[in-house]
């Protein structure tokens, strides 16, 4: 496919206009932006021992949610492939005999009930964002792509690095608050987003912004006017939306390469 014509395939990936389309259609478009999400993340070199997962809410049962089922490598993520996930963490929909990663549930499930506002939400053990939540502190503004997350981001600082309950859900969801982003402690990085293209684009900036943290040890951050400045305008086009487009033309190529 040539340049022109995978341009126009991806054009309106993430994009999602309630009020336009029917349950159904949000549905699909939802189900192939988490399978898409899980293929980026492939990309990246991220999730290749299944330590990762992105949701989808679902639009019509809406305390449930879209996930890769347990056992498909991310590179292979299909629609076909996804699960919808009950609140009391049983499959409802899906392959016969799936199974799902139990963490994705006891993360997902607290952070949708209690963020009605978040369709989405995307976590994977990442070479930046790790070694970057050991040292439990927070984002500056030292680089134009850290302003996304000043004053949006939070600090989950607790102990539990394998989350093994909703209650441990529970406190991280509590942690993040209002934001759309949550630095859990020792463990990585989590974002939210009000499409899952928001949340998926967001985590993979997030985690160049901890390259940058990283990388540059004595940074002189922007001031805090400098910051919301320039934040006003990142998100103004929807924050993570179009980091999504652009990392699904450049790596995985047309959307119908994982619609069924």
């Amino acid at each position: 496919m040539n340049k022109s014509n995978t341009a126009e395939a991806t054009k309106g990936l993430g994009q999602e206009i309630e009020t336009r389309f029917t349950p159904e259609q949000i549905r699909t478009r939802r189900k192939r932006d988490v399978a898409l999400g899980y293929r980026l993340f492939a990309s990246q070199r991220w999730g290749d021992t299944g330590d990762g997962h992105v949701s989808g809410r679902d639009p019509e049962r809406t305390d449930c949610f879209w996930l890769l089922r347990e056992g498909v490598s991310f590179h292979a993520a299909h629609v076909d492939e996804l699960v919808l996930v009950g609140p009391d963490g049983e499959i409802v929909e899906g392959p016969a005999k799936s199974r799902i990663n139990e963490a994705a549930y006891f993360i997902h499930h607290p952070i949708l009930e209690a963020r009605p506002d978040l369709v989405s939400a995307a976590h994977v053990h990442t070479g930046w964002g790790t070694p970057f939540s050991t040292e439990r502190r927070p984002i500056l503004p030292i680089t134009q792509e850290s302003c996304l997350y000043f004053e949006d981001h939070a600090l989950f600082d607790d102990e539990e690095v394998q989350v093994q309950d909703t209650a441990g859900g529970k406190r991280i969801a509590a942690a993040m608050g209002a934001n759309r982003s949550v630095i859990l402690a020792n463990h990585g990085l989590l974002t939210g987003g009000r499409t899952v293209a928001e949340a998926v684009g967001s985590f993979i900036s997030l985690e160049r912004v901890c390259e940058a943290h990283m990388k540059a040890r004595d940074a002189k951050p922007i001031s805090a006017a400098g910051a919301r400045y320039a934040k006003a305008d990142l998100v103004r086009l929807g924050a993570g939306r179009g980091q999504f487009r652009s990392l699904v033309a450049r790596h995985v190529g047309a959307p119908e390469i994982v619609e069924s």
